[in-house]
């Protein structure tokens, strides 16, 4: 058994900590066993390993993700980077060139597809295993499909329809009251969840282009339909088998069920007055928030931006983000994090830009200037700063200052945590 774990999302639904880089499986807002802060993406994958799958595990993501699931899963952690974003389909079908081509897989094992970020339990996984064993030893079926059990009439999930225990259709998003028609007649939410063998991934990925290595299917990825899995594979497929799951399973897909998961209701400096009712107010500034009196609100500020939101109706944000004109703020890194403090643009063209930067303890922070101009300000830690054209090595303390000037190549090796302020001025 393998598996291919799909981290994608724009990241508008839990705006203003989620953006393009910063998807919410990336945001820190859940707790594990021990008490400490964990994201999405970390539950998931340490539910994976508690559940007792120790195969291969390769997460599949476009490039402006890489540097978030590094951060948030270790620098080990087996990545498949999408040439461009072209929907589920071909992201799992280069996931399987890969496993195959570039991680010695054999064309009769099991591969399983799943999202990074469901909010379930560990028999969600011990259920997978026993699908992947039924698909493994039984070859009549060329697709499973992991289905969950219905807790309401959902318009916000597509079904899996059920006829006397046979998969016989898909309907998606439908309207509350054809959803409760569906629930009655036995369908189920589509969990995103697929199972099958590699050789018939590989032979769907053949209708397509021709190839003989993992690096052809890379250089011809802008030929694979720009369609998800279930339209171009599932959906067509008649040897279909299913497994369904009774248990714990949520999408934490906005600010209404993500804080009903949360175990405290406020992050960051927050002050909330005692007349204050079922309000959570997630605070990423360096300036304090203050709520008196209010009922049933989420709050949430990044450098993004600042949202005060009815819980219920948080559910429409992405219709209001799409009208602000703006670019993420806050990026996490292999090495850290950073976060735009201020943007300058010159009547000539030229700009500036000040930047907020952690390089955690023991990393290193690689520039290559260009035609540009750096100079970085040390406000915490201690770093090596490193000129790796001429290997003049010094060391930067709190308040000490450097210039990196054009076309050089340097490198800041953090020997505790660092924070630093960083400009760079940016000519025509």
């Amino acid at each position: 058994m393998k598996l291919i774990m799909l981290s994608g999302g724009s990241g508008t639904r839990l705006w203003p900590l989620s953006n393009d880089i910063r998807s919410k499986q990336f945001l820190k807002l859940l707790k594990d066993p021990n008490g400490q802060a964990e994201s999405m993406v970390q539950r998931v994958y340490r539910q994976v390993r508690e559940s007792g799958i120790n195969s291969d595990i390769v997460i599949a993501t476009s490039q402006k993700q890489v540097d978030s699931v590094k951060s948030h899963l270790g620098d080990s952690v087996d990545i498949v980077v999408e040439p461009e974003r072209r929907d589920t389909f071909p992201a799992i079908a280069l996931a399987t060139a890969y496993l195959y081509y570039e991680g010695n897989s054999e064309l009769d094992e099991t591969v399983s597809i799943m999202p990074v970020d469901p909010y379930t339990s560990l028999d969600y996984f011990k259920q997978l295993i026993a699908l992947n064993k039924k698909m493994q030893e039984n070859d009549e079926y060329n697709l499973g499909l992991l289905g969950i059990h219905p807790t309401y009439p959902s318009s916000k999930y597509g079904y899996i329809l059920n006829d006397n225990g046979a998969v016989s259709g898909f309907m998606e998003k439908p309207e509350e009251d054809v959803a409760a028609q569906l629930i009655e007649k036995g369908a189920v939410w589509n969990a995103g969840v697929f199972v099958f063998k590699i050789s018939y991934m590989l032979e769907k990925l053949s209708e397509f282009i021709d190839y003989s290595s993992y690096e052809d299917v890379l250089s011809q990825y802008h030929k694979l339909p720009k369609n998800s899995f279930d339209y171009e594979v599932s959906e067509k497929e008649n040897r279909i088998t299913m497994l369904s799951y009774d248990g714990a399973w949520k999408d934490l897909g906005t600010w209404k069920t993500l804080t009903e998961e949360m175990e405290t209701n406020t992050l960051g400096s927050v002050v909330l007055s005692d007349s204050v009712e079922d309000t959570h107010v997630i605070n990423e500034l360096d300036i304090p928030v203050i709520a008196i009196g209010t009922n049933d609100l989420l709050i949430a500020t990044s450098p993004d931006g600042i949202l005060v939101s009815n819980k219920v109706e948080s559910a429409q944000l992405k219709k209001y983000v799409e009208k602000v004109d703006s670019y993420p703020k806050f990026e996490e890194t292999s090495w850290g994090s950073k976060k735009v403090i201020d943007f300058n643009k010159n009547e000539d063209g030229s700009h500036s830009l000040t930047t907020s930067i952690y390089v955690e303890a023991g990393k290193v922070h690689r520039y290559k200037t260009e035609n540009n101009t750096y100079n970085i300000t040390i406000i915490d830690g201690q770093v090596e700063f490193v000129n790796t054209d001429t290997q003049e090595t010094d060391k930067l303390f709190v308040g000490d200052a450097v210039k990196m000037v054009h076309k050089g190549h340097y490198e800041l090796r953090a020997l505790t945590r660092v924070k630093y302020i960083e400009n760079v001025y940016k000519p025509v």
